[in-house]
């Protein structure tokens, strides 16, 4: 489970940290940086969890991981049959934490809660082959015309029929 504020005396801490919160603050997160990994987990358990085509996660050693405020507010979600744990702000539904069985000594939080660096940039991607096939896959964009601030992917110029048949009749 997650670790209180108050490290044990001796305990041996970064000289940084990075500190994350739930969208209404109830709940306050901090690791000592550099994270063990970051990774973008494209799986169906956490696009549901996340409410996105994939999550970002940063990992930290739950010995360099405390809860700073809230504690109180996180509500656990257990998969038995995936063998994972989650922890979301019960004031605010915010994801918080997930946990894995196979990774006891990690606990993972969605990059997206962090302010500042995490030392780590999301390099891995787990779960490919259940990425969604409307997940935004690098194609280039270009702004739409009357909405400032908005990209969009065009669309592929199709050939007409004519010019790709013209391309295999013989000519006498």
């Amino acid at each position: 489970m997650p670790r209180r504020a108050d490290p044990p005396k001796g305990e041996k801490r970064s000289a940084v940290q990075a500190q994350a919160r739930c969208v209404c603050g109830a709940v306050r997160l901090e690791i000592d940086v550099p994270g063990v990994w970051a990774w973008h987990d494209h799986g169906e358990a956490s696009r549901r969890a996340q409410g996105c085509a994939y999550a970002t996660y940063v990992g930290s050693w739950k010995s360099r991981f405390r809860i700073l405020a809230g504690e109180k507010h996180l509500t656990r979600y257990e998969d038995a049959e995936r063998r994972t744990v989650r922890s979301f702000c019960a004031r605010c539904g915010t994801p918080m934490l997930y946990e894995r069985a196979r990774a006891p000594k990690i606990v993972n939080i969605p990059r997206a809660l962090f302010a500042s660096r995490t030392g780590r940039e999301p390099r891995y991607h787990v779960n490919l082959a259940e990425a969604c096939d409307w997940e935004y896959a690098g194609a280039p964009l270009g702004p739409l015309k009357g909405y400032p601030g908005v990209m969009w992917e065009r669309p592929k110029r199709k050939r007409p029929a004519d010019a790709i048949d013209a391309l295999f009749t013989a000519e006498d």
